[in-house]
């Protein structure tokens, strides 16, 4: 197993991220697999253990916390997430970490992240009523969380936002960082400047919740012939160990097979040369479709209503490889004078276009896509229904 090092601690640099867990035909977690797949990662140098609030419905601490408390509590790093992301009423920051505590069976987190700061979130979390930032400040001195950082797929301001805000107090940063979002949602540019401001990078989606590791036939075919060993998922991550500043990798594993292929990827680290990462950057352009936009932003200077067009089409194209709820989250957070559907369709934006995009039109589709989709609010409801069940 590779490792990396962050401050005077050597992790490994593949993390079981438990988001995924295998899942037994009535949906609960099968957590005679995840045991087995524990026993591997540990056996095979993987430390770093990773769950949250939501995942699973509340199940995936109580799981994983039972099934490490088999093992040498200084054998393995565990890490847990404030949901401060999720839309409530009141923010009750002590209540969430003690319940996390004892749903793990620990008496503190190794790492503790607040959890999706957005465009959104980032006031829940900044603001004092709430006391997020002072309560959480207070549990790493009294050593019940060693570090503290935060994740995010929030835009690159709301990073420089929260950073400016708190930055003194976040030790790492976890972002959606893979070769199709490097400029779909332009984590290079976040990379960058986590890079520039001295915070490690923790990965999440490396493969993008699979894509990546089930790739086409014509595109794998193009991979082997330069690689015949590596998996698809392989090359994903062989892309992330040619940026220093990733520190964790963490890959959301729901079977055995996948444990495996993972855990002997990362038993070498195996960079892409230049040709190989131009060869995955052509493929994920390629895998985009969707709509031509360079982010030129001509259109926005002539819109009467203020559109941030080009957000709204990198949305667009986003939704239209993975209809996520995290996505959409974004076009939420926007008053309702600037989301799509404040269209008026007047097409002064598609004749200045240098792409020649219809812009109306794809603001009405993805007007339609979002009225689709369950609102965030919904999203958390149904989970606080289900672990409250």
């Amino acid at each position: 197993m590779n490792y990396n090092q962050f401050q005077n601690l050597k992790l490994s640099a593949l993390g079981f991220g438990t988001m995924r867990l295998p899942q037994k035909a009535d949906g609960s977690v099968d957590e005679a697999l995840v045991a087995e797949m524990t026993r591997y990662a540990l056996e095979h140098g993987v430390n770093y253990f990773d769950t949250a609030w939501p995942y699973h419905n509340g199940e995936s601490e109580t799981v994983i916390g039972r099934i490490l408390s088999q093992y040498d509590r200084g054998s393995y790093y565990l890490a847990d997430k404030y949901p401060g992301h999720q839309i409530s009423v009141s923010y009750d920051s002590a209540a969430i970490f003690e319940a996390q505590l004892k749903k793990c069976g620990v008496e503190y987190f190794d790492f503790y992240l607040l959890h999706n700061v957005y465009e959104k979130s980032i006031h829940t979390y900044l603001d004092p009523k709430w006391g997020i930032l002072d309560y959480f400040r207070e549990q790493k001195r009294l050593g019940r969380i060693r570090h503290l950082g935060f994740s995010s797929h929030g835009s690159l301001e709301v990073l420089e936002r929260f950073l400016d805000a708190c930055g003194e107090d976040m030790e790492f940063c976890q972002i959606q960082l893979n070769y199709l979002d490097w400029t779909l949602q332009k984590a290079k540019e976040k990379y960058d400047f986590l890079t520039a401001r001295g915070i490690p990078v923790w990965v999440m989606e490396p493969v993008r919740g699979g894509k990546l590791a089930n790739l086409s036939a014509e595109h794998m075919q193009a991979l082997k012939a330069i690689r015949p060993q590596e998996s698809g998922a392989a090359w994903g991550f062989r892309f992330l160990q040619g940026l220093p500043n990733v520190t964790m990798v963490l890959s959301g594993m729901s079977n055995m097979a996948q444990m495996e292929d993972n855990v002997r990827t990362f038993s070498e680290d195996r960079p892409l040369n230049e040709e190989e990462t131009r060869l995955l950057l052509t493929m994920a352009e390629e895998m985009k479709g969707g709509v031509p936009c360079t982010g030129c932003r001509y259109c926005c200077e002539g819109c009467p209503k203020g559109l941030d067009i080009p957000m709204l089409l990198s949305i667009y194209n986003e939704l239209r490889i993975n209809r996520n709820v995290i996505t959409s989250m974004r076009v939420e957070a926007l008053p309702e004078d600037k989301r799509p559907s404040a269209c008026i369709g007047c097409g002064k934006c598609s004749r200045i276009c240098p792409q020649n995009i219809d812009i109306p039109a794809v603001m009405k589709e993805l007007t339609g896509i979002l009225a689709e989709m369950p609102s965030w609010e919904e999203v958390c409801r149904q989970r606080e229904a289900a672990q409250k069940g």
